[in-house]
C-alpha cells in the first residue's frame, strides 16, 4: 500500500510552510491539494517508458534520472526528506519497544542519530519559515510545527530506554562509539530547538519566530543529563581501545579478535572525541556502568567536566596517527584497516612485527564519511585550515571514485572504485549480498558529509570566564571558500539523491542499489544496460562486514581467548544471497522483478540511506536556495 494519507498530510503541512509561492499549487505536486496525483503517481508518469521517446540513456541500471522532477526544486527535496523520515518511523519503529526491531544494536544507534539530525533540519526550516512575514496565523502554525517535532522527538526518548545498552558495552569499540555520536546529536538538537523556539521568561518574545515563554526552556532539556551520561559512559569504555603497543598507536577494532586497526574505529574515535570536547555538557551522575576500580565502584563515578582538553588531545593525536598510517589507496580512499604480521596471543604470545603491515584493501563508503565530521570539529577547536583542506580533498576523491567525471562517456558503467556513473555504491549492492552493516554505510557517509558542510561560524564560542573553553571562527574569506566548495558538490548530491529516490517501492521504502527503479514493475528493455557491460566491483580485500569475519588465523584469537564463543555467536547481520521473492541468484530475470528485493530487501538501514542523502541535499544545497 502507499504511505498513509495522514503521513502525506504531515509532509504536506511542513513543506507548505516552507514555500508560499504559487509553484506549490501546480498540479504536478500532488501532495498539496485533493484531486491531484501523489508524488509516486507523478514519478510513474515521469518514468513511463512511452514518454521517454528516444532518450534511453539510463543511470545505473534504470531510467534517466534527469526525468525525475521531484527533486528539482527545494520544496520537493524537503517533502522527500520528511516522507523518508516518516516512512522510516512508521514502517520500522515500534514505540512500545522503543526500538527498530529489525535493526541490530549498532545500526539502531545510527538510526537514532539520523532521526535527531533530521529534527535539526526541521527546526531550522521552521525557524527560517517563521521569519517570513506572509504567514496568516503564526501562533497556530508554531503550535502545529511543535506538535510534529515532538512526535519524532518522543520516539528518540523512548529509544533511550529501548536501546540495548548492556549488550553494546560488551561489543566492539566501534559499536560503542556509534552510541556516543548518537546521543550527542540528540543533545545538539535539544539545545538548538530550545534556542530557536523557546525563550526563557524575561527575554523579549517575537511571536513570529518563538513558540512561547517559559521559565525553564523547552521541556526536553530535562533529558540532556541522561543522554550526556550515556555518551560519557560509552566514550570511556571505547577509549580503552587506544593502543600504543602496536603500530605506534591507533584504536583496536574488537577486543575479542586478533588486533585489527581499522579505519572506522579510528575515525569514530576522532569524531567522538572532538564532539565530546565541543558538545558534551558535562556529567555529574555517579552511577557506575562498568567500573573496574573497586574504590570507584564504592564511591561512584567522578564528575566529568564539559570541554575537557583531554578530548581534544585525543582527537588531534588520533587523526595524526590515522593520517600517517598508510590507510589510503591510490585513489585517495580509505581502505579498511591493518593486521599485524606474526602477532600471537596467549600465555606465550608475541607481538610479531608490532607493525601495521597486512593491509585489507576493502573499501567501504562509511570509511570515507565519519572522518568528515571529525575534521570539521578539529578545525573549529584548533583553527587549523588543514583539517578543512583534508576533508574537501576526501570528498573530491569520493566523487571521482563514483565515476562522476566519466558519466557521459561509454565507459560510465565501469567500476570506478566506489560506484559508477556518478552514483555511490557499495561493492555488495549490485550483487544483492549486503548485510545490515552494508545497508547502513551510505547513509553514514552522507550524514557526516552534511555535518562537514555546515556553514562555518563567524563568531567563536567561549566559556564563562577567561581561560575557559573557546572555539575558532572563520573570517569572510574562509567562510566563503568553504561554502563555495560545498556548493560545488551540489550537482553530484542531487544526482545521488535522484538515484536513491527512484528505488522507492509502492510503500515509499528505499532500496540499497541506487539508480535501480523500484515498485516491482517490469523494466522496458530499452531502459536496461547490457549486463555484459556492467563491470563488477573490485574485490581486492576481505569483505568481512558483509560476508562475516573469516574463521582463520589472521582474524581469530587462539582457542583459549574466546575463539569458540565467537564461533557460536548468532550471525544476525549475515546477508542472504538470493532474491527474497524468486530465489534467483543472478540478473537473468532482472526485467521482471525488483533488483532491490534481493538479499535482505528493503530494510530500516536502506531507508536511512535515502533519508540521509535527502537531508544532505536539503541542508547543503536546497535550504540555502
Amino acid at each position: 500500500m502507499a504511505i498513509q494519507s495522514s503521513n502525506r498530510k504531515l509532509a504536506l503541512f511542513i513543506s507548505a510552510f516552507l514555500f508560499t509561492t504559487a509553484v506549490l499549487l501546480q498540479p504536478r505536486f500532488g501532495l498539496w491539494a485533493p484531486g491531484y496525483p501523489s508524488s509516486y503517481d507523478h514519478w510513474d508518469r515521469a518514468a513511463s517508458y512511452s514518454e521517454h521517446g528516444d532518450n534511453h540513456d539510463c543511470n545505473t541500471v534504470g531510467v534517466d534520472l534527469s526525468a525525475a522532477p521531484e527533486l528539482s526544486k527545494p520544496s520537493l527535496t524537503f517533502t522527500a526528506l520528511i516522507e523518508s523520515l516518516d516512512t522510516m518511523q512508521s514502517h520500522f519503529y515500534t514505540i512500545w519497544q522503543g526500538q527498530w526491531p529489525t535493526a541490530i544494536d549498532w545500526t539502531a544507534a545510527v538510526m537514532g542519530t539520523h532521526v535527531s539530525a533530521t529534527l535539526v533540519a526541521m527546526t531550522e526550516a521552521w525557524y527560517h519559515r517563521a521569519a517570513l512575514s506572509s504567514r496568516h496565523d503564526p501562533a497556530r502554525e508554531n503550535q502545529e510545527w511543535e506538535n510534529i517535532i515532538n512526535r519524532y522527538f518522543t520516539q528518540i526518548t523512548s529509544f533511550y530506554f529501548g536501546e540495548n545498552a548492556f549488550s553494546l558495552r560488551t561489543q566492539a569499540y566501534d559499536d560503542m562509539l556509534w552510541v556516543v555520536l548518537g546521543w550527542l546529536e540528540s543533545i545538539n538538537f535539544i539545545n538548538l530547538h530550545s534556542d530557536l523556539h523557546h525563550v526563557p521568561s524575561g527575554k523579549p518574545l517575537d511571536p513570529t519566530t518563538v513558540l512561547l515563554h517559559n521559565s525553564t526552556g523547552w521541556y526536553a532539556q530535562q533529558f540532556i543529563p541522561q543522554f550526556a551520561h550515556r555518551a560519557r559512559l560509552f566514550y570511556d569504555l571505547a577509549a580503552k581501545g587506544w593502543d600504543t603497543s602496536l603500530c605506534g598507536g591507533g584504536m583496536v577494532w574488537n577486543p575479542y579478535l586478533k588486533p585489527y586497526k581499522n579505519a572506522i574505529t579510528n575515525q569514530l574515535f576522532i569524531s567522538a572525541s572532538i564532539s565530546m570536547y565541543l558538545n558534551f555538557p558535562g556529567d555529574n551522575n555517579p552511577s557506575p556502568f562498568s567500573i573496574e576500580n573497586p574504590v570507584q565502584l564504592a564511591t561512584g563515578l567522578p564528575p566529568a567536566e564539559a570541554h575537557d582538553p583531554q578530548y581534544l588531545e585525543n582527537a588531534v593525536e588520533a587523526y595524526q596517527w590515522l593520517k600517517t598510517s598508510g590507510m589510503t589507496n591510490r585513489k585517495g580512499l580509505y581502505v579498511d584497516g591493518f593486521h599485524i604480521r606474526g602477532w600471537q596471543g596467549g600465555k606465550n604470545g608475541s607481538l610479531g612485527t608490532g607493525k601495521c603491515d597486512i593491509r585489507n584493501e576493502q573499501v567501504y563508503t562509511y570509511n570515507q564519511g565519519v572522518i568528515l565530521s571529525g575534521l570539521r570539529g578539529l578545525w573549529q577547536a584548533t583553527g587549523s585550515k588543514t583539517y578543512l583542506d583534508d576533508g574537501h580533498q576526501l570528498i573530491q576523491n569520493v566523487i571521482a571514485a563514483t565515476g562522476w567525471y566519466s558519466r557521459e562517456k561509454k565507459w560510465r558503467w565501469l567500476w570506478s572504485g566506489l560506484g559508477r556513473n556518478g552514483v555511490i555504491e557499495e561493492a555488495c549492492d549490485s550483487w544483492g549480498t549486503c548485510s545490515q552493516n552494508g545497508h547502513t554505510f551510505k547513509g553514514i557517509f552522507f550524514h557526516h558529509l552534511t555535518l562537514f558542510c555546515s556553514l562555518l561560524p563567524l563568531a567563536p564560542s567561549t566559556g564563562s570566564s577567561e581561560g575557559d573553553f573557546k572555539t575558532f571562527a572563520a573570517d569572510d574569506r574562509l567562510f566563503t571558500w568553504h561554502k563555495k566548495n560545498c556548493e560545488e558538490y551540489g550537482p553530484w548530491l542531487r544526482h545521488n539523491a535522484q538515484a536513491a529516490y527512484v528505488t522507492r517501492d509502492e510503500e515509499g521504502e528505499y532500496g540499497t542499489w541506487w539508480g535501480v527503479p523500484g515498485r516491482d514493475r517490469p523494466f522496458n528493455a530499452t531502459d536496461l544496460i547490457d549486463y555484459e557491460d556492467l563491470d563488477p566491483p573490485s574485490n581486492e580485500g576481505t569483505d568481512y562486514r558483509n560476508d562475516g569475519v573469516p574463521l582463520d588465523s589472521i582474524w581469530r584469537l587462539p582457542e583459549d581467548q574466546r575463539w569458540q564463543f565467537l564461533q557460536s555467536r548468532k550471525d544476525e547481520d549475515k546477508a542472504p544471497v538470493v532474491d527474497s521473492e524468486t530465489g534467483d541468484r543472478s540478473f537473468s530475470n532482472v526485467t521482471t522483478w525488483d533488483a532491490n528485493n534481493r538479499g535482505r530487501g528493503r530494510t530500516v538501514e536502506t531507508q536511512s540511506g535515502g533519508l540521509a542523502v535527502m537531508r544532505a541535499l536539503w541542508k547543503v544545497i536546497d535550504s540555502k536556495g
